[in-house]
């Protein structure tokens, strides 16, 4: 007879425009010499070379005068998203629910607006690309990992491989999630939630890409069809959104 595992709710969380009410990466370019990045930087980006591209725009405002202190202070302005701090307290009161964050940030930034905003110990892991400061003060950044395996991510960062080996790791442990609610705004929280089951739950923020991206997915010339989607899709304003459909599920 097996072991009868621990039944829990998993929530996972993108960071930008989900957790924050900002995109931290698009943020720290304020920063920039006159508020804006040269064109020659700008250049640079290519659609699947986003953490090479961050690390050019960190070495330049380095270059222009930026410390790790300066950076900092001024990532400490970002905000939660209007709700969420309402949703966490209810949630993280809870022994019931686990929380993870899977984002295409850097460990830097996330790891640095949890201690500002008082959710270190509510988030139980973050899975991101990995980022430091230099000898010299130049926050330096990594891929996560390098895939090649997803047609729905970038190279540096698989949303959806990353959550089936967290929940896989979590039922060798004993833990099984009888509910997943997977809380996202971007293209990248596409693959992830193709991932879920009937039973849980696909949360895009309403006047963000995901959420137009599933609408436009009826079309079937799409490479993913609605009907891949197996999770139910509850669309979100507010992080008081979130917590009516975790109410409506019986916590």
């Amino acid at each position: 007879m097996s072991e009868q595992k621990l039944q829990k709710v998993l929530l996972v969380f993108d960071f930008d425009h989900t957790l924050i009410d900002e995109n931290s990466d698009e943020y720290v370019t304020r920063l920039a010499p006159g508020g804006q990045l040269p064109e020659e930087i700008k250049n640079l980006y290519e659609e699947d070379g986003w953490t090479d591209y961050m690390a050019e725009i960190f070495r330049y405002l380095h270059k222009n005068g930026c410390t790790p202190d300066s950076m900092l202070s001024f990532m400490s302005n970002i905000p939660l998203t209007q709700g969420i701090k309402e949703l966490l307290d209810v949630t993280s009161a809870n022994e019931s629910f686990d929380h993870i964050i899977i984002s295409d940030s850097n460990s830097m930034f996330i790891q640095h607006l949890l201690q500002v905003l008082g959710l270190t110990s509510v988030i139980n892991e973050v899975f991101t690309n990995p980022a430091e400061f230099d000898e010299k003060g130049c926050l330096t950044i990594k891929r996560y990992h390098t895939q090649d395996w997803c047609t729905l991510s970038t190279v540096n960062l698989c949303k959806g491989h990353i959550l089936k080996t967290f929940i896989e790791k979590k039922e060798s442990e004993g833990v099984a999630y009888g509910h997943i609610i997977y809380v996202g705004d971007g293209y990248n929280d596409l693959c992830p939630g193709l991932t879920l089951r009937p039973q849980d739950a696909l949360m895009p923020r309403v006047g963000f890409k995901l959420l137009k991206l599933i609408e436009r997915m009826a079309n079937k010339n799409k490479p993913v069809k609605r009907s891949e989607l197996k999770a139910t899709v509850v669309p979100w304003e507010t992080g008081l959104d979130i917590l009516k459909h975790i109410k409506s599920l019986g916590y």
